[in-house]
């Protein structure tokens, strides 16, 4: 059993994997330019793709359908960003990938590091050290979960990936 995409909902389908990439980005970083390109690119290849188009609400809680297409992709391509640090939803999402590879067989990560260096995202430095911040803040009641968004990052930082600069 598993899930399709039709741009709004997600319904059940038979197979191992719903989705060959679940597709993890910062949307205001990404979306029109980087995004779109490589989107593009694997949908032209038959590549079956789970790409979030929804502007997503703060303060929500990340869909069930969100976590869903995670758990049932293959693989997921996390394009780190200026921007990505400052997302809860990427980090939360970022977390569940993680989870995902250490729990099943055959999911495999791959790092896109756009517009960032790798030691950037692995140490929380400059524009991750400074997102960091406010969600210590924030998040100040609930140290546990930027204990985890911290370990996801190192972890998915120390993977081999591409660095891309912009444009």
């Amino acid at each position: 059993m598993a899930l399709i995409n039709d741009g709004s909902t997600i319904s059940l389908r038979t197979g191992k994997w719903i989705f060959d990439v679940f597709l993890n980005f910062r949307g205001e970083d990404t979306r029109h330019r980087f995004l779109r390109l490589l989107y593009d690119a694997l949908v032209e290849k038959k590549i079956s793709t789970f790409k979030d188009d929804k502007v997503l609400e703060r303060g929500k809680p990340i869909p069930p359908e969100l976590l869903k297409a995670i758990e049932g992709s293959r693989f997921s391509v996390v394009i780190f960003s200026k921007n990505y640090a400052s997302s809860s939803w990427c980090l939360d999402e970022l977390t569940k990938i993680v989870d995902c590879r250490r729990e099943k067989k055959g999911h495999t990560i791959f790092p896109v590091f756009y517009d960032v260096e790798p030691t950037e995202v692995r140490k929380q430095k400059g524009c991750f050290g400074e997102a960091f911040a406010k969600h210590e803040e924030v998040f100040k009641e609930n140290l546990e979960k930027l204990k985890r968004w911290r370990a996801a990052l190192i972890e998915v930082a120390n993977i081999s990936g591409w660095v891309i600069p912009k444009g």
